[in-house]
């Protein structure tokens, strides 16, 4: 299976870890012994059952939330999240922080402002065209939640240590980089995250909520748009995607029994940035976009001195085997997305094709 798939830097949907994919391939007829695929098997069935609940149980461990908090999986992506959590967390006449930090975050800001619901904007990195994470913040200590997004896969910036919000509680998207290193649950009310880039395939969006956000959503929302809706049934209140549950399920055995956690996912994902953003610290040839103390470990964004030279770089790369290295069409330019799945390995066959590159364009 493995010998004609590429190094895959696409920055969602994304790489999946190969034993991931070999054991999906290996069960897809016969899953569990039932008989039927794993796209066949009903929701209601002892086999989902075991699947959602041992998924929801490795996010427990792998994340320590304890019992205030709440795993949930919902359809509409992390989009979705952008109308959801305002609509059920921000109570008419009282306020919300956003930090407005890039593309994601601007439309997180829109749809809460959509829905009339009034919006603080606490800080912004647009006056250096979102290249940076704002150190200083215009918080209100009577905020309803501050939300932010913990990285900008278009910018190549994150978050390296949350806000300081004084009790009031954060609300993150978490999209690009959950699961990519330790995490503090206690400062937040609300995480979510799209699974297509660092946890599983397209078509689950991850929400875990603690309860006193759980408290505030409001009776007169429609059923499919309540968080306690999905709650009170352990996300079944109709047919979850049981495909994508169960690839998060097989990733997140991944990251906890072969990988060995989330520390040693981390160590991983710094030796992978560092190798990259090495070469983007070496000449003039490369030039890395975002900040250097906001820089992601998850989505490295760089360019080279021509357009011109940048639409070669990535046709080159696909014919040795290394795709998904163009830039968001917002922006152009160049970006490697180096998602937990992503190995060493791709990562130094990059940098050594970069380093060739240079070589005879530079």
């Amino acid at each position: 299976m493995s010998s004609h798939r590429i190094y895959n830097f696409n920055p969602g949907p994304a790489a999946l870890p190969l034993p991931v994919l070999e054991e999906i391939q290996a069960g897809f007829l016969d899953f569990g012994g039932s008989g039927m695929s794993i796209t066949e098997v009903s929701h209601r069935s002892k086999w989902f059952d075991d699947v959602i609940n041992d998924t929801i149980a490795r996010f427990r461990r792998l994340l320590q939330l304890d019992d205030r908090y709440q795993v949930l999986f919902l359809q509409g992506g992390a989009s979705m999240q952008f109308a959801m959590v305002p609509m059920n967390t921000l109570p008419d006449g009282a306020s919300a922080d956003y930090v407005d930090t890039g593309t994601w975050s601007t439309k997180a800001i829109k749809e809460a402002r959509t829905l009339g619901k009034s919006v603080n904007v606490a800080a912004s990195s647009e006056d250096k065209n979102y290249s940076y994470i704002p150190a200083e913040l215009a918080l209100d200590s009577n905020a309803a939640y501050v939300h932010i997004t913990s990285n900008n896969t278009i910018k190549g910036t994150q978050w390296h240590g949350y806000p300081d919000t004084g009790g009031v509680p954060l609300v993150a998207d978490m999209s690009s980089d959950i699961m990519c290193r330790p995490l503090d649950p206690t400062p937040f009310g609300i995480i979510y995250a799209g699974a297509q880039k660092n946890i599983g395939p397209a078509g689950v969006c991850l929400v875990i909520i603690r309860d006193d956000m759980l408290d505030r959503v409001p009776e007169s929302l429609p059923s499919m748009l309540k968080y306690t809706t999905f709650a009170a049934k352990n996300s079944m209140f109709n047919t979850p995607p049981c495909f994508a549950v169960y690839t998060v399920q097989l990733v997140l055995k991944w990251l906890e029994e072969t990988v060995g956690g989330l520390a040693a996912m981390e160590t991983i994902n710094r030796q992978k940035a560092e190798a990259l953003y090495g070469v983007l610290d070496t000449g003039e040839f490369y030039r890395g976009t975002a900040a250097a103390d906001s820089r992601s470990l998850m989505n490295v964004t760089f360019r080279l001195p021509s357009e011109e030279l940048e639409k070669r770089f990535v046709a080159e790369a696909l014919e040795n085997g290394l795709g998904g290295l163009k830039g968001h069409r917002s922006v152009g330019g160049c970006r490697a997305s180096i998602y937990n799945a992503l190995s060493l390995e791709a990562v130094e066959a990059l940098t050594g094709f970069m380093r060739e590159f240079e070589r005879r364009n530079g």
